[in-house]
């Protein structure tokens, strides 16, 4: 996926962000972790979310796929790249809005339309099939889902079983390797 120094580059611009924090923390699936990475604070970080985009746009620049983001965390990654891309996006929510127009998909999206999914943290990987299903229930051929990092916890092979390949940015493998580097 990505070269090593931009690897490098990405795990200390999550710090710089106060993103990766160790301790005892509890996930949204119920589980508990030692380090927690928050999105918040990376998605909010100007110098981090650029570096994120870039990325994201160089993995993405072979090919002309719309990209989708999952509501909420993921928006400003999939608009920023998008963006950087010069192309539109759509986002999926995890569930139809109760008012206006009840969609589960926002944006203009063909059927057929071949669709990369953009998160930002895959743990159990859910939320990413979440949108997959959705996407592909609005028409959307979806095969690929890119993240900022994935924390190695089942997410891939979740996706997997739905024919879907998880590339990420990180892995909680290397981001814990550079705190052992310290």
């Amino acid at each position: 996926m990505i070269d090593d120094e931009r690897r490098r580059d990405l795990i200390a611009a999550l710090r710089a962000a106060d993103a990766v924090r160790f301790g005892e923390f509890e996930l949204s699936h119920g589980g508990t972790s030692d380090y927690y990475v928050d999105k918040y604070r990376f998605e909010t970080d100007p110098d981090a979310l650029t570096l994120v985009s870039e990325a994201f746009a160089d993995e993405l620049a072979a090919t002309d796929a719309k990209l989708a983001g999952v509501a909420l965390g993921a928006v400003p990654l999939v608009a920023v790249t998008a963006a950087e891309l010069g192309r539109p996006y759509v986002i999926a929510r995890k569930q139809a809005k109760a008012y206006g127009t009840g969609n589960r998909i926002e944006g203009k999206l063909e059927d057929g339309e071949e669709v990369v999914v953009i998160e930002d943290i895959a743990t159990t990987g859910q939320s990413a099939v979440d949108a997959v299903e959705a996407l592909r229930e609005a028409g959307a051929t979806v095969n690929r889902v890119l993240v900022v990092v994935d924390r190695e916890e089942g997410a891939a092979e979740l996706l997997a079983d739905h024919d879907v390949k998880l590339e990420s940015l990180i892995t909680a493998s290397a981001l814990l390797a550079e705190r052992d580097d310290e």
